[in-house]
């Protein structure tokens, strides 16, 4: 067996005992819309899969590479088509039932049988066939080498769910988890969920507290802010705008209250979508003006508050296969001069009227003014009559499939940290931009190839050239790179374990200074 993976911290045997610790107290603009592994594909549901059930493998902080979680060890064999793992000794559930292999495959052949439309089985449409040979003992048989599979099951994916309490065919319903992570899911409403933390756990986490309350604000930004303002909460991990942080970290009032803004690093990206069957944007040479006209440093700055950074690649900063084919191709600035070429050779003279259009319900309440100022720094040129549309995210979705936009805006936040989850769901028949782009070499054949390598580092050059590729023939445009933020009253240590490309919240890391 090759490219086997070692229990990457802790010993096998460890149990992290419950001390008197502080309970620490987090906001965020986000629901949680499941409980159930099965189902649940947004963020506040990932945050709890992550805290309270136990996958083969996980992400340390700052690490894109997974290690041994559930599992002690696991690698491939059979050329990137078999991913065998052997389970850790005394696993068991919150419940006292043990944890063996059976449950492991039940919770895949679970997941992929539900197909819930909310669900992550998409990420596990590689596997074939599970086998276990004996209760420590995982064969997962994969249709295809498939190199990105350990990344894939170390995401909320690869949750492990008791089978003795979870149905094959249907969600667990009633708010009920029943997990091996470092924490129990005590109660859930709409407004607040509570853990504990799971004295029999074992696993690499080192907790640091006694136990987390998550208040769920649903939106209301300004509750969020006032909450952490009057002390109500410890930390704001998502929902605060641009302005609000920006605001916060300059604020002589907030650093006299201990109140202090944590960057951590993102692989969160937004993309300018074109729908190449589009009559207007269908023609590339209206692409290549675009691409020379829209300035990504003025954007952030005036819409992000300097929150973001200017993108120009497909794979963003931090992960494997980033290059800069966008930057090379169009530079860092606006060049009419260049734009009114490519048109004009083209022979189109008139102004191109365009339309582009937001969604801030999904991409968040400054999607609306980035969607504005991109028309305002084309109508400058002179060459582009263009203007802002803003609707429901539902109607967005149908418009979009249907065909009825040629430009709008698509964000992606990654389920792992690998330059496959950047591409392929973009490309070829059923991608996620809806924009009737194909092309054969990307699809037929750098993403298969690199799919099957297991060193990432040696799929960088094929990426470059996917991104040249995409450079030249502008399906995207790639605007920004996201960075991730909370806000925390200073007594709080460990958030910047909890801010990086892997998207993983750690409960654990979270603690108060003595």
């Amino acid at each position: 067996m090759t490219a086997v993976l070692l229990t990457g911290c802790g010993s096998e045997d460890q149990i992290w005992p419950s001390e008197s610790k502080d309970r620490i107290v987090v906001g965020m603009s986000d629901g949680i819309l499941a409980t159930d592994p099965a189902s649940g594909y947004d963020p506040g549901s990932w945050l709890l899969f992550n805290n309270v059930f136990q996958s083969l493998l996980s992400f340390p902080p700052a690490s894109s590479t997974p290690v041994p979680e559930a599992a002690e060890e696991c690698g491939f064999s059979n050329g990137s088509k078999t991913y065998t793992c052997t389970l850790r000794d005394g696993l068991k559930f919150s419940n006292g039932h043990s944890l063996t292999s059976k449950d492991v495959k039940f919770s895949f052949d679970r997941t992929i049988a539900i197909d819930d439309p909310a669900g992550p089985s998409p990420m596990l449409s590689t596997i074939k066939s599970i086998d276990t040979p004996d209760d420590k003992t995982v064969v997962f048989h994969l249709k295809v080498p498939d190199a990105t599979f350990p990344s894939k099951i170390a995401s909320g994916a690869g949750s492990i769910v008791d089978h003795q309490v979870y149905p094959k065919d249907h969600l667990l319903g009633g708010g009920k988890t029943v997990g091996s992570g470092p924490y129990k899911l005590d109660s859930i409403d709409k407004s607040e969920a509570d853990f504990s933390v799971y004295s029999g756990y074992r696993g690499n986490a080192e907790v640091k507290n006694s136990g987390v309350t998550l208040k769920l604000f649903r939106g209301d930004q300004q509750a969020l802010r006032s909450s952490l303002e009057k002390d109500d909460i410890d930390i704001a991990y998502r929902g605060l705008t641009a302005k609000a942080i920006a605001a916060l970290d300059s604020s002589a009032t907030a650093k006299k209250d201990g109140i202090t803004v944590v960057q951590g690093s993102s692989a969160e990206v937004q993309h300018l979508v074109f729908n190449v069957a589009d009559p207007v944007v269908g023609k590339l040479a209206v692409r290549k003006a675009i691409a020379h006209l829209v300035d990504r440093y003025s954007l952030v700055s005036k819409v992000y508050q300097d929150t973001a950074t200017p993108l120009y690649s497909v794979v963003p900063v931090g992960i494997t296969g980033h290059g800069t084919s966008f930057f090379d191709v169009y530079g860092d600035s606006p060049k009419p001069d260049k734009a009114r070429n490519v048109l004009r050779e083209s022979g189109i003279t008139e102004k191109v009227k365009l339309t582009l259009w937001s969604t801030p319900s999904r991409y968040g309440p400054a999607t609306d003014d980035e969607l504005r100022t991109i028309a305002d720094q084309l109508n400058r040129s002179g060459l582009f009559e263009a203007d802002m549309k803003s609707v429901p995210f539902g109607q967005y979705e149908k418009n979009i499939a249907a065909g009825k936009y040629g430009v709008y805006v698509k964000g992606w936040v990654p389920d792992y940290p690998d330059p496959d989850n950047f591409t392929q769901p973009f490309f070829g028949e059923n991608n996620v931009l809806s924009n009737n782009y194909e092309n054969n070499e990307i699809s037929d054949q750098i993403i298969p190839r690199t799919s099957s390598v297991t060193d990432r580092a040696d799929t960088r050059q094929d990426f470059i050239k996917l991104q040249d590729i995409v450079a030249r023939e502008l399906p995207f445009l790639p605007l920004w790179q996201g960075q991730q933020y909370a806000v925390a009253h200073e007594s709080v240590r460990g958030l910047q374990n909890c801010l990086d490309t892997s998207t993983v919240f750690r409960f654990w890391e979270l603690g108060t200074a003595e």
